[in-house]
């Protein structure tokens, strides 16, 4: 004989805390007859009646005559910032670092950027070789002081 104990799995609410679910159309006297809780007549009392959010029964819809703000990009954005921090860990001193050598380190994944700027870190700085579209001053000046070259392409 297993001896049944009380836990989570087991649990009941009393009788008295169970409530009952609605139980519509079932004659006036209980109080959901007739018209269901539904009111009289109109849209939602039919009964394909609850429409999507934000219809307003054939008008224009406030989000659709209200003006439009601000500016949306058309073209997608093909300039991708990286930070020098990145770059140290996985590149050579004296090396050349331009998009193809960043998309060989597996710095830069993505196909759909064009150009790239360079932007400074907090580690220490490798002498390297820039051919890229951008950089950041600070990290110019760090890398020049160190004997780096920087080649901006336009």
């Amino acid at each position: 004989m297993s001896k049944e104990y009380v836990g989570l799995h087991n649990l009941k609410p009393a009788n008295k805390f169970e409530k009952k679910r609605k139980r519509v159309g079932r004659g006036e006297s209980s109080g959901m007859g007739k018209t269901s809780g539904r009111g009289h007549k109109g849209q939602k009392a039919r009964k394909s009646g609850p429409v999507r959010i934000g219809f307003e029964g054939g008008q224009t819809p406030i989000l659709r005559r209200l003006p439009k703000r601000g500016f949306k990009r058309m073209t997608p954005n093909d300039f991708v910032c990286i930070s020098i921090d990145r770059i140290i860990g996985k590149i050579e001193k004296n090396t050349v670092i331009d998009m193809t050598s960043l998309r060989t380190f597996r710095i830069i994944k993505n196909k759909r950027f064009k150009r790239v700027k360079i932007i400074g870190g907090h580690k220490e700085v490798n002498p390297y070789v820039f051919n890229v579209n951008d950089i950041s001053e600070s990290l110019r000046r760090k890398i020049e002081t160190l004997g780096g070259q920087i080649n901006l392409i336009k």
